[in-house]
């Protein structure tokens, strides 16, 4: 029996790979069918606030699938190769098939499904036996029939592995089965550590909670009539982009169309350009300072303010976002027949006429994206609309009440927790390894659907996202697990399927780690050892 999760299949070995690359052939043509048918410069100084200043979809559904024989494996890696790990559903393609699949019995023919609008009758691989369920389900799944594992031999397997020299002198673990919410095991869970990135869990639940896997982020346009001033108004929407192939976010260039087509309207071909970062409160420089980690945490920035191509990663950043992005609005309303000036800061009055707007995907796609991709600028605009959305102020402090107020809401265990930022950058932030099982396993809570994007957006071993290069000889596909790394602190948090199909939560926390390389591999033995575990 294969278990499988539908992600890009780097980590097959390479009989397995020319066998899929056999079937992505063959798919490949049909999904491309599918797819195919499917003065008013003071005036603006006077107002100015303070003057400082990708690739996603939603995934409406969150199962973990069941395992599959070979054919259906290669169904799906021709499927992942075709259609890519986003896709304009907002549901993985290969993901929704599989789930498919899975209630189809032994023998059933695994070809002829489709994307969106997908056709039937295409003819696919030949049948084979469909395998027992192995990825448990999550949110109200009970598990296998089979017992949980036992408390005793569960530490008699992770204790050793914990012990490891590499993972430092202080550590924190605690495991979970997200069935029955049982504590199978716990060693210091209670005690808060620095969690780096994994700290992007809670401002995922805190997020979704305040304010649903619906909600985008719009950045508009607006006109002042009595002074001809056109605003940019930032909308706290790091995915913002200049790119000419959107690719499902929010567009400049598609935003300066739609103004230049209503300034036209009103016979207006020359304006004087602003732009407005007031929704955001505070200082934009993070604690850390300046790093390619990071850009300035400002409501209006482009491609979250890289200098280069990239779309994830470390960059060089513009040192003023909001500048650039306002520069770039210009460039294309020039090329619209719109004359602008230099822009500078200023602040959309009441007056003001909202002339276009363009909206970023729903929230769910960027709590993936910012967990797969480990996004620091989405982790921070995310914290910051939870506090607008709570009521609380939009600076960095303000941020880190409302992200600790929601989750005290939703009844989880926030003793000793101190929530600094929306990114984990800042060292001085602490959670316990007992908060972050508690929620995973309330995000796979059935009474709480809005939150599965945060189990669907971490990372899969060996195959997505921080965790692409890892397990490549461990739990590949087993493990999803949300990474943590600063200097001397290395966290792992995520799901396991265990040896009798259980879907475990986890949380490992290391501090005054030497040498991150072993750490990282520390942790993945345990996480792999979890998985493999016949703890009876």
């Amino acid at each position: 029996m294969v278990v499988v999760e539908l992600r890009p299949w780097r980590a097959a070995g390479p009989r397995l790979r020319r066998g899929l690359t056999r079937v992505a052939d063959a798919v490949r043509p049909p999904l491309a069918r599918a797819a195919a048918a499917s003065g008013p410069r003071v005036a603006r100084l006077a107002r100015a606030a303070s003057p400082r200043v990708a690739r996603i979809t939603r995934v409406k559904t969150w199962q973990y699938t069941a395992g599959a024989a070979t054919a259906g494996l290669a169904l799906a890696a021709g499927l992942v190769t075709a259609a890519g790990p986003w896709d304009s559903t907002g549901q993985r393609t290969a993901e929704r098939v599989r789930a498919a699949a899975a209630d189809h019995a032994g023998g059933a023919s695994h070809g002829g499904a489709s994307g969106r609008g997908g056709t039937s009758g295409t003819e696919g691989p030949r049948p084979a036996p469909s395998a027992a369920s192995v990825l448990a389900g999550l949110g109200g799944a009970k598990g296998t029939g089979r017992p949980g594992p036992d408390a005793r031999a569960l530490a008699a397997t992770l204790d050793p592995l914990l012990a490891d020299p590499a993972l430092g002198p202080r550590r924190a673990a605690a495991v979970v089965d997200i069935a029955t919410g049982e504590r199978l095991y716990g060693t210091a869970e209670a005690e808060p550590l620095t969690p780096a990135s994994t700290t992007k869990i809670a401002t995922a639940v805190a997020a979704l909670s305040a304010l649903g896997p619906e909600h985008r982020l719009t950045t508009r346009a607006v006109f002042e009539p009595d002074t001809k001033e056109l605003v940019l108004v930032g909308g706290g929407d790091p995915t913002l982009t200049a790119d000419r192939d959107a690719e499902g976010r929010a567009s400049l260039r598609t935003l300066a169309a739609k103004t230049a087509a209503a300034l036209e309207k009103r016979d207006v071909r020359a304006v004087t350009l602003s732009y407005d970062t007031t929704l955001y409160a505070g200082s934009d420089l993070h604690p850390i300072g300046v790093n390619d980690n990071l850009a300035r945490v400002t409501a209006l920035m482009a491609d979250e303010a890289r200098t280069d191509d990239s779309a994830s990663g470390p960059a060089t950043r513009h040192p003023d976002p909001a500048a650039a992005a306002t520069r770039a609005f210009a460039d294309f309303l020039e090329a619209e027949g719109v004359r602008t000036t230099a822009p500078g800061p200023s602040k959309a009055t009441g007056r003001a006429d909202r002339l276009a707007a363009v909206s970023s995907p729903p929230l769910s796609a960027l709590v993936e994206q910012m967990l797969t991709n480990s996004d620091n600028d989405i982790a921070e605009a995310l914290a910051r609309h939870t506090a607008i959305a709570t009521g609380e102020r939009p600076d960095f402090a303000g941020a880190g009440r409302a992200v600790e107020a929601r989750l005290k809401k939703l009844g989880l265990p926030v003793e000793g927790a101190v929530i600094k930022d929306g990114s984990g950058l800042d060292r001085t932030g602490k959670l316990t390894a007992s908060l972050l099982t508690a929620l995973l396993t309330t995000a796979a809570d059935p009474a709480h659907p809005e939150l599965r994007p945060t189990l669907t957006g971490l990372p899969v071993a060996g195959f997505t996202g921080t965790l692409t290069t890892r397990y490549g000889d461990g739990a590949a596909g087993l493990v999803r697990a949300k990474t943590g790394t600063l200097t001397g602190v290395n966290a792992l948090a995520g799901t396991v399927v265990d040896d009798s199909g259980r879907v475990l939560a986890f949380a490992f926390l290391t501090s005054d780690t030497l040498d991150t390389s072993a750490a990282q591999s520390a942790l993945d033995r345990t996480a792999t050892a979890l998985a493999a575990c016949t703890c009876d």
